[in-house]
């Protein structure tokens, strides 16, 4: 098990839930931006939120972003560590920088005192794009080893100045590469890991490529906080994580979906309805989160073989058949009818049960 540190008032490792993030795309400048877009991110899940960190007047914005919003705050900062110790004076509530860009030794040792001063944790970021030359040397170009060695090398540099509150992140492109790498760290640290794949992609592509190489570490047990680093809006990066661990079995919320893959005796109306169905229940789903009600599944079948007897394990679902369709409440039949009002009914219950 790793070590536990806070970041603000969210606990990571240490058998902390896995907890999901995600990184702003305004200009960290323009405060009203960021604030309105950390506000879409909290909604959506997110539980803790990164911003740029370009100049001086961004680290000065830190301050004002961080009084308007509601979860913790993380400046990522690179080249200059006066906007690491600048960004931790405003109110940061953690870091994120490359021990080996900030400065050299003695910018690190003024941003790892800064860290100290205020108790914040600093988050050690490692990707296949940054690899120090003597490492792609010795192993030959971008391996898992050569990761892994570049991650610890680089906390060691803050741990020589007698910090340890970190977070260590290794990043690839490459799924594959990514679970090798951070399975090494694992087996060599026990400092929290900061999951993920970089540069995933679009929204399509780029979540199946993070839920194979996310997907992958969590069931192997390791990692305490993860972003999915998607092309686009930063709410679908929440969404996408937040399914990640559902899939995993490593949280419960809202509402959890299971639907028949359809086959040739499934209702002819069944995919309309699922397309209508599926942007409701999302709805409905973020509502029940901010409501705090508890989880529960939801089961969607399109026929009259295995759909009932899926249905019924469920909390609530409903099975569609010939222009009727059956609505069940865990293990018993609830009520039928056209499909219609039972589609209406089954959203009704999601609202309440």
């Amino acid at each position: 098990m790793t070590k536990q540190l806070w970041c603000g008032d969210v606990p990571i490792g240490g058998g902390a839930p896995v907890t999901v993030q995600s990184m702003t795309n305004t200009d960290t400048r323009d405060v009203a931006a960021t604030v309105a877009q950390i506000e879409r991110l909290a909604e959506a899940g997110c539980q803790l939120v990164r911003v740029a960190v370009p100049d001086s007047q961004a680290a000065q914005a830190i301050a004002q972003i961080r009084r308007q919003i509601n979860i913790p705050l993380i400046a990522d900062i690179h080249f200059d560590h006066r906007l690491a110790v600048q960004a931790i004076e405003q109110g940061a509530d953690k870091i994120r920088i490359n021990p080996g860009n900030i400065g050299g030794p003695a910018g690190l040792q003024k941003v790892v005192a800064a860290a100290r001063r205020q108790g914040v944790p600093i988050r050690v970021g490692v990707n296949s794009g940054s690899l120090d030359a003597d490492l792609l040397k010795k192993h030959g170009g971008v391996t898992a080893a050569a990761l892994a060695e570049s991650a610890l090398r680089m906390a060691g540099l803050i741990e020589n100045l007698g910090y340890d509150q970190l977070v260590l992140s290794i990043k690839s492109p490459d799924p594959k590469t990514c679970y090798d790498a951070c399975r090494r760290l694992a087996d060599q640290s026990d400092h929290p890991q900061h999951i993920g794949v970089t540069e995933a992609g679009s929204i399509r592509f780029g979540s199946i490529r993070s839920a194979v190489g996310i997907g992958a570490l969590l069931l192997a047990g390791i990692g305490d906080t993860l972003r999915v680093s998607l092309t686009g809006d930063p709410v679908e990066e929440v969404r996408v994580g937040i399914d990640i661990l559902k899939a995993a079995g490593l949280r419960r919320e809202g509402i959890d979906v299971v639907s028949c893959p359809t086959c040739g005796r499934t209702w002819p109306g069944f995919h309309a309805s699922i397309a209508d169905l599926e942007s409701q229940i999302a709805e409905i789903a973020g509502e029940r989160r901010r409501q705090g009600l508890p989880p529960i599944r939801a089961a969607i079948m399109g026929c009259e073989v295995n759909g009932p007897g899926e249905a019924r394990q469920a909390d609530i679902g409903i099975a569609f058949g010939n222009q009727r369709a059956v609505l069940f409440r865990k293990n018993s039949v609830s009520e039928s009818g056209e499909v219609e009002n039972i589609v209406r009914r089954f959203l009704e219950e999601l609202r309440t049960l």
